[in-house]
């Protein structure tokens, strides 16, 4: 028999709510807790039970999560602004970094080449919000993982990231080795350089700016240095040498234009600004000619800033630029550095404390 109740649908009275709470509590201080179970689980919080649930401990391989079990799971980065711990401030950068995947990129000569790529995203979070949902930054990104990348794939990707997260300001930076054949001065060996290179692309107050980064390793042999061994040699007939050692610039510039500037294109920057790169293959005759190379280029860290920006100003496809260098002596016990910026991009008052750490290089 059905029993229909025509006020089922009303919306019930404080009281009645209240009457009906009371009629549940004293049924369920009653039950067993199969029938606690079969009702709703947490009714046992609702008596205050000190009896351990029983709980199941065998993985559940066949279970199979619906649209309906899902709305059910917490979301707490989802929450209300109430949720909000500490002060309810904008963040500027808020994602994940060094999330790792292969992807294809293409070379200014026609190949691609597919490299292990590490991935920051962030997004802007307003004062509002509890929080975002990372994986979305991830799914994002898998969606687009089988195209060969390149600028115009990263924007879709950044159109992709701010839609899914809701978002206002965002930044997409991918970070990879990538590999580059060099010949030997004199030997006619040749090896791969590997340099560290960066694409990153920004959004801030509805501006879309596109950078490219790039670690040159190269040596620098002190100008004074050198001149005092020839002093030593001129005078006194005593042999000495001069001082040199591995060295560092990170150049960062701004891409502005439509036409391409490919890695490699940024890499010659360098080299003709300092041709001192560091060799990968070498036989005697290398080696003789890396010496005779560093003797015709003597470079202080001033020097290097001003020669790396001397070639970045040549390039139409360069907006704003920043040169960092880093000369890690091997007379000092503390390394020479610079830093030369172009453009409002890369202007900062402070510098991270453990900034200059980062362009150690090791073989």
């Amino acid at each position: 028999m059905n029993i229909q109740t025509p006020v089922a649908d009303e919306i019930a009275t404080h009281e009645e709510a209240q009457a009906a709470f009371s009629a549940l509590i004293n049924w369920a201080r009653g039950a067993n807790p199969q029938e606690l179970n079969a009702l709703d689980p947490k009714l046992r919080t609702l008596i205050g039970s000190n009896e351990y649930p029983d709980l199941i401990n065998d993985y559940p391989e066949k279970f199979v999560v619906d649209s309906a079990y899902k709305a059910t799971l917490p979301d707490l980065q989802n929450g209300p602004s109430s949720l909000i711990r500490g002060s309810k401030q904008l963040i500027q950068h808020v994602g994940i970094s060094n999330f790792r995947l292969p992807i294809r990129f293409h070379t200014k000569h026609g190949g691609d080449l597919t490299l292990e790529t590490s991935v920051t995203g962030t997004v802007s979070l307003e004062a509002d919000k509890k929080g975002i949902n990372m994986s979305r930054i991830m799914r994002t990104f898998y969606r687009r993982a089988e195209e060969t990348f390149s600028f115009g794939v990263i924007e879709a990707a950044l159109d992709d990231y701010k839609s899914d997260l809701e978002s206002f300001d965002a930044r997409l930076q991918m970070r990879f080795s990538f590999p580059v054949k060099i010949e030997s001065l004199r030997s006619g060996l040749s090896g791969y350089q590997y340099y560290d290179i960066s694409m990153e692309m920004t959004e801030k107050n509805g501006v879309r700016q596109k950078f490219m980064h790039v670690d040159y390793v190269y040596s620098s042999t002190c100008p004074c240095s050198l001149e005092l061994s020839e002093h030593a040699r001129s005078t006194r007939g005593q042999l000495a040498t001069p001082h040199s050692q591995r060295s560092v610039a990170r150049v960062s510039v701004e891409l502005i234009g439509k036409s391409i500037l490919w890695f490699e294109d940024l890499i010659d920057h360098c080299r003709k600004a300092v041709p001192t790169e560091t060799q990968v293959m070498v036989k005697r005759e290398d080696e003789q000619a890396f010496a005779e190379l560093n003797a015709a280029n003597p470079i202080f860290v001033e020097d290097a800033a001003r020669l790396f920006c001397e070639q970045l100003l040549k390039d139409e496809r360069i907006g704003d630029f920043r040169v960092v260098a880093s000369h890690q002596e091997s007379l000092h016990s503390h390394d020479a550095v610079s830093i030369l910026t172009e453009g409002p991009s890369f202007a900062a008052t402070s510098i991270d404390p453990k900034f200059f750490s980062t362009l150690f290089h090791v073989g």
